[in-house]
C-alpha cells in the first residue's frame, strides 16, 4: 500500500476545511449554525460561510425551513451507493432480504462497516402495521449493535484493533463487545437484547464476499407481537436469517473460499 506523504506541499487547505464540515455535520442529526460550525472548528464565520455556500450548491449541504442550521443531504450517501461493490451487495441482497421480511413477518436492516461505526445501507419492511425500523443511512456507535460485533468478529488482530480504535463508546461498552466476540464466532451469528430499545432482540448474521471476509451483517431487530401475528419463533428466524446470508454470500462468491 503507498504511503500517503505527510509534506506540506500536498496539503490543500480550502479541501480541508471542506472535509471538516462535511465530517462534523454528519454527527449532528439537528444541524449546525454557521456560528456554531466556526467555533466547533476554530475557523471564522467567513471562512465557514464560504464553504458552506459551495457545499450547498453542490447539494451536500442544506439549510433548515427556519434558514438558520445546516444539515448534510443525502448526496453522500447517493455516492456511496454507486460505488461497485456496495451497490452489487444491496442489488443481490434486495429481494432476497424482502422475501425474508415477509416469510418472518419481521422487519430487518444490513449494514456496513464505516469510520468506526456501523452504516445501515438497506432496509425492509415486513407487512405487518407494528414494525420496527432502523433508518436508512443511519450511523450507529459500533459497541451498541449486534451488527457491529458481527462485523468485528471474524475480524484478524490488526484489523480488529484498528477498529476498535477508531470506534467511541464507554469503556464498560467497549469491554462487553470485546468479550462477547467469541461467543460470536463460536455460534456465527449474535443474539443480544438490543442495547437501544426495550423489548427488542437483535438476531444478526455475517455475509461474506469472494475471499471469504465479512462484508456486511443482516440484523432482525425482533420483537414479540401481543396481537398474535408474530408467526414465526425466534429460533425460526434465526435459521431463516442464516440461510439468506449464505445465499447472498454465494451469490457474492463466499463458496470459492470454502465460506
Amino acid at each position: 500500500m503507498t504511503e500517503i506523504p505527510d509534506d506540506d506541499k500536498y496539503r490543500a487547505p480550502a479541501l480541508s476545511k471542506g472535509l471538516d464540515i462535511l465530517e462534523m455535520l454528519a454527527g449532528e442529526s439537528r444541524g449546525m449554525t454557521q456560528v456554531e460550525i466556526a467555533k466547533a472548528l476554530g475557523r471564522t464565520t467567513s471562512e465557514i460561510f464560504r464553504m458552506l455556500m459551495v457545499l450547498r450548491q453542490r447539494g451536500y449541504v442544506e439549510l433548515s425551513d427556519d434558514g438558520d442550521r445546516y444539515a448534510l443531504t443525502t448526496k453522500m450517501f447517493e455516492i456511496a451507493h454507486k460505488h461497485p461493490p456496495i451497490r452489487r451487495l444491496t442489488a443481490i441482497a434486495g429481494e432476497e432480504m424482502q422475501r425474508l421480511a415477509d416469510e418472518i413477518n419481521q422487519s430487518l436492516h444490513m449494514a456496513i462497516l464505516h469510520s468506526g461505526r456501523v452504516l445501515v445501507i438497506a432496509q425492509v419492511d415486513c407487512q405487518d402495521n407494528n414494525i420496527t425500523l432502523v433508518r436508512l443511512g443511519a450511523q450507529i456507535p459500533l459497541f451498541d449493535t449486534a451488527s457491529g460485533r458481527v462485523l468485528a468478529a471474524w475480524k484478524e488482530e490488526r484489523a480488529l484493533a484498528a477498529l476498535l480504535e477508531a470506534a467511541e463508546g464507554s469503556e464498560d461498552r467497549r469491554a462487553d463487545f470485546i468479550n462477547g466476540l467469541p461467543d460470536v464466532r463460536e455460534k456465527g451469528v449474535c443474539e443480544t437484547p438490543s442495547l437501544t430499545l426495550g423489548g427488542v432482540y437483535n438476531i444478526s448474521a455475517p455475509i461474506r464476499d469472494f475471499s471469504g471476509q465479512v462484508v456486511a451483517a443482516m440484523t432482525i431487530p425482533f420483537v414479540e407481537r401481543l396481537s398474535g401475528t408474530s408467526i414465526k419463533t425466534i429460533e425460526e428466524s434465526r435459521e431463516a436469517l442464516q440461510n439468506v446470508c449464505r445465499s447472498i454470500s454465494r451469490q457474492l462468491g463466499a463458496t470459492a473460499h470454502g465460506s
